[in-house]
């Protein structure tokens, strides 16, 4: 092999896309038990065993929720165990219940589950993942709604850098979903995890990273803006008329307003001050 065949081989090293970047604070660490993250349909809150795990394995108890992941619980018990375990590993597992009535759910029905996982405090970086939603509300405003409301509380109160997301390479329908919140690709991880059926998964890895978040954010309210004007005039043609005109759809979104923060209201521009850190 001659030098030129060598050196045309030679792996070109990654670009500093920061390289005059600066100390990032430390991030704050864990989140408060009683903080709750409201959203125009979701209520956001970290688990509490006792209270919700007899709604969320009743959410959660269908075969095609359980498709593209591990370790479906079969139990109350075993999903009581189960919010116990991420809570001994560090993560933070997060309750969504409906604000209103919505996709034909009443008001207060827990709708799924999400999760902050594999933080690190030092590093000032977590990932939003163990998401899993009641087959009723996919396709709806649901996922987009909680994720703004966990995306906003990362960023903006506790300090993240950045925050992952990873699927399964065979879940496409978790990779448009991630993908349609703005999340950046970052690459395939091969053989990197294995599966409930004893097969080894290909993860797919997206991220947001903190120079990122505001053109996420903005891009997320006024997708779930639109959604909710949309959902809005179907509502109103349908109590002229008696007549069901549109179901929700994957395109559907309402602006969320995680605690402490103040919506946009029509004509207007957003208003209020930060977050609310307490």
């Amino acid at each position: 092999m001659s030098a030129s065949e060598t050196e045309d081989e030679t792996f070109v090293p990654v670009r500093d896309a920061r390289p005059e970047d600066v100390p990032w604070p430390v991030m704050s660490w864990p989140p408060p038990p009683d903080v709750r993250l409201a959203g125009r349909l979701v209520e956001v809150a970290p688990a509490d065993t006792q209270r919700d795990a007899e709604q969320l394995f009743e959410a959660l108890n269908d075969d095609r929720v359980w498709q593209h992941l591990a370790g479906r619980p079969r139990s109350l018990q075993a999903v009581a165990e189960r919010l116990e375990q991420r809570r001994a590993a560090g993560a933070v597992p997060w309750i969504v219940r409906l604000r209103p009535g919505y996709a034909g759910l009443p008001a207060g029905t827990v709708a799924g589950i999400s999760s902050y996982l594999d933080v690190s405090v030092g590093d000032a970086r977590l990932e939003v993942g163990g998401t899993a939603y009641a087959p009723g509300v996919w396709g709806t405003a649901v996922n987009p709604d909680t994720k703004l409301a966990l995306l906003t509380h990362a960023f903006e109160v506790l300090g993240a850098g950045r925050v992952q997301l990873v699927t399964d390479v065979r879940n496409t329908r978790s990779q448009q979903a991630i993908a349609r919140l703005g999340a950046r690709y970052e690459g395939t991880l091969r053989r990197y995890q294995r599966r409930a059926d004893g097969s080894v998964r290909d993860t797919v890895l997206f991220s947001i990273v903190t120079e990122d978040w505001p053109a996420v954010r903005a891009a997320l309210e006024h997708r779930l803006t639109a959604a909710l004007q949309q959902q809005q005039s179907a509502a109103d043609r349908t109590s002229a008329t008696g007549t069901v005109w549109c179901r929700p759809r994957n395109t559907e979104r309402v602006e969320v307003a995680p605690a402490g923060v103040r919506l946009r209201q029509r004509g207007t521009g957003r208003t209020g001050g930060p977050p609310d850190r307490a």
